[in-house]
């Protein structure tokens, strides 16, 4: 997908989201917002996940360290979005350190949108994006150890766990969980 695609997806009987990358003069304040807005029922659940809370400069700053950033556009509004970090090293995670380890981060829709598979169509997207990084052989996420529901949504999408780590940053420790990555070619 380079910068000018858009992908449409149809869901509830004639809605469309287009997806596509992240542009400088779209608002971060928006996509902030959104993150706050979809991260609250985890907080509220007792969760403090970065993403809940964070303001503007966090969420600008992960954009830009990641390999790639989706958002999805509903109505012209930001409504859902997905971030795809090439491997890098980290000293909380022996697997995220891996050189053929991509990672997924900041991912949300916003509540009112949610599980009419807008979620999985942006999973699609990055699982296929990381298939194209150099070296990449496995794609992998973190979430909080009790997010039961979540943790189930990932296994579901062939995820499996690989480690629990405590970030420091959050109330929580997080399992991170690996898919490998098959190449269709």
């Amino acid at each position: 997908m380079n910068s000018d695609e858009i992908y449409a997806y149809h869901f509830n009987a004639g809605e469309v989201m287009e997806f596509r990358l992240l542009k400088e003069e779209d608002s971060i304040s928006e996509l902030t917002q959104l993150l706050n807005k979809s991260y609250k029922a985890l907080a509220d659940m007792g969760l403090n996940y970065v993403a809940a809370t964070q303001d503007d400069t966090i969420t600008l700053r992960r954009a830009q360290s990641a390999y790639k950033c989706y958002i999805g556009l509903y109505k012209q509004r930001i409504a859902a979005t997905i971030s795809l970090y090439a491997p890098q090293p980290t000293e909380k995670s022996q697997w995220y350190s891996k050189d053929f380890v991509a990672k997924v981060g900041q991912f949300a829709v916003v509540p009112d949108l949610q599980r009419y598979g807008i979620g999985s169509r942006l999973m699609d997207i990055v699982e296929v994006e990381a298939k194209k990084l150099m070296g990449v052989r496995e794609i992998a996420l973190d979430t909080a150890e009790t997010a039961c529901h979540l943790i189930d949504l990932y296994k579901k999408r062939g995820y499996r766990y690989v480690e629990t780590i405590a970030w420091g940053v959050t109330n929580y420790k997080s399992v991170v969980l690996s898919k490998g990555l098959l190449n269709d070619d």
